[in-house]
Parts: C-alpha cells; structure tokens; sequence
C-alpha cells in the first residue's frame, strides 16, 4: 500500500511517500519545498500535485493523509478559515481516500468538514508516532524551520498538555524559534562587541538561517526560505545582513567579527529553547530527549545538553533528509494504522 503522508506549513509544505507492505515500512520516498501560504495558498493544489508525481504518478497513491499548521497565516482571518481552505483544495485533488490528522489521531474527511479546529496545528501528534518507537517515555523536540515542538510521552504515547498552540505557546510545549525562518530581533536583546553591549535594531535585518550559513551548520540547499532584503543567500551577504542588526556593515564589522557574533547568537536561541524544554522536563519528571527536524543538532541536541539530559537522536530510524519531513512520515503511519 502506497500512502503519501503531507505536512502542509506555513512555509514549507513537506511530502512523505511510505509504501507498507503487511503493515511494515517498505521504503520511504521524500520532498518538500518552500511554499508561503500566507501569499500563495492558491497555488496550493497545483505545487501539490508537483511535488507527488516527482517521486510517482498521483493515481498511485492509495491514500493521503495530511497535517497542517498553515491555517495560522494571515491570509486567512481565523485558523478554521485556514484549514477548511487545505480540506478543500485536498478533497479536490486526490481520487482516494483522505483523511487529516487531528488532536486525537485521524480525522475523516466529513468529520473534520464538521470539526475544522481539531486538524489546526496538530503535526506534532504525527511525530510522536515516530519518537515513541525509539523511547516510550521520552520528550521529543522537532525542530524545523520556523517553530519547536517540545512534547512528552510517556507509555508510548503523547500526553502533552496543551492541546492548540495558544495553550502550547504557556506550557512550553511551543517555542516560535526556528533554524531558518526566525527575526534575530525576537530573541535577542544584545549583542557583546569588543567588550560592550549592543542593543538590537528590531527590524527584518536578518534571520537564523544567516546565523547557520555563517557558522557552516546549513547548506545553501537548506536556506530554502526568502532573505528578508531579497538578496542572494552566501556567506558574504548573509554575513552583511546580521552585520545591520547592530546597525552597521562589512565596512566596520569584519567577517570573522560576524562569525564570533553568529556563535553568540547561536548559544541565545539554544537557550530559549532550553528554558521552554526545562519547563516541560520539570512537568513531567522525564529526562530523555529524542531530536528530530532541521535544526536536531543545531538547537534541538545542544538544548538538552545543556540541561543535562540523556539524548538521542531519531537520525536512528530514519535518515537526515527524513527526519525533517517527520511529521510527514508520521502522518503516513497514522494512515496505515487507521486504514487497517
């Protein structure tokens, strides 16, 4: 049975092509591009359709199963606007059976017609699907491009506390920092340079995955989202943008200055994701951490180092390019597992 598991963000929309033979993983077959909803979710149908018959012909599939945390971009005025518009332009694609994942599991489609909240930014409950298999009581941190998911699980499954991201975002359960998509300015308030504090310039100057080209933990394949100046994405002009979020240029900072700068800001994020992951580790009493997503060992690994927590990674039971489609894998093992 080939199932085709999708993430549908904000961002990136993620696509997973598991194919199960007796209820086991054959082989799995991955893609994801940039796609900004916020500005083109009409396009949506079509970059779908794309995306799927790079790896087969769409009529193959036999069935799909989607995720989506896009209902929250503003080009929709409330997120069940958001998901209806996914549900629909979904419905209109595929010829077999479909269905979303929810807080609870797998949603039918006429059920989340009626139920449209249930499937807003539930991805994460299709990763634990995956981290559970590497440890059953554990906390799994996902982080990708734009947000971290830090969720527990305990006997195999996920008991996260809160249920939507406005109740993730008070739990800790929800951190809006990412590798690549997240304004310096929103964690950082300043900056040590030769011996003195900077303060920030709270603009759209430059984002983490400045930061990650600068310090060689991304490649320029990674860096899939916009610059904010519209700029190429090198070292060198990644290095000028961080260089205006103390107000200045590659006139007066140098590269290796911007290089010892990117470190320090590197260290900051990790930080704010520590103090969220501590919040959830003192919560639940739990002192295992499975990593996945983008930044796993970029921000993911070196949070929970820093608080001292045993560590694995689920690089375990997939590959690197797998583990930043998670959701998308988990979505498809959701399906197998509803289907039979």
């Amino acid at each position: 049975m080939k199932i085709a598991g999708l993430d549908i963000g904000g961002a990136n929309t993620d696509l997973a092509i598991v194919d199960f033979k007796e209820n086991k993983i054959n082989s799995i077959k991955i893609e994801y591009e940039y796609l900004p909803m916020w500005s083109n979710n009409h396009e949506l149908t079509e970059r779908l359709k794309k995306l799927i018959e790079k790896i087969c012909p769409i009529e193959s599939l036999d069935a799909v199963c989607i995720s989506m945390t896009s209902e929250l971009v503003d080009a929709y005025e409330t997120k069940k606007e958001g998901v209806l518009d996914v549900v629909y332009k979904c419905e209109s694609l595929f010829n077999c059976p479909i269905a979303f994942v929810g807080q609870n599991g797998v949603i039918s489609l006429d059920n989340i017609k009626n139920n449209p909240l249930d499937a807003a930014a539930a991805n994460w409950i299709a990763t634990s699907q995956i981290a559970s298999l590497i440890n059953e009581n554990c906390i799994f941190i996902d982080t990708g491009s734009t947000t971290t998911d830090i969720i527990p699980i305990k006997n195999g499954k996920e008991c996260a506390i809160g249920r939507t991201d406005y109740e993730r975002l008070a739990t800790g359960e929800l951190v809006y920092t990412g590798t690549l998509r997240t304004n310096l300015a929103s964690f950082l308030d300043k900056i040590p340079i030769n011996g003195k504090e900077y303060r920030i310039a709270s603009e759209l100057f430059a984002q983490t995955a400045d930061i990650y080209m600068v310090l060689d933990k991304i490649t320029i394949n990674d860096y899939i989202c916009d610059t904010f100046d519209g700029k190429p994405k090198e070292k060198i002009d990644c290095a000028r943008r961080i260089s205006r979020v103390v107000c200045s240029d590659l006139d007066y900072l140098s590269y290796d200055k911007i290089v010892e700068i990117s470190k320090f800001i590197h260290k900051e994020q990790v930080k704010q994701i520590a103090d969220c992951l501590n919040q959830v580790v003192k919560c639940q009493n739990l002192d295992f951490v499975v990593t996945t997503g983008l930044g796993k060992d970029i921000l993911a690994y070196e949070a929970a180092k820093l608080l001292n927590l045993k560590i694995k990674s689920m690089d375990e039971l997939l590959t690197h390019e797998e583990c930043i489609v998670a959701p998308a894998i988990g979505a498809a093992i959701l399906m197998d597992k509803y289907l039979n």
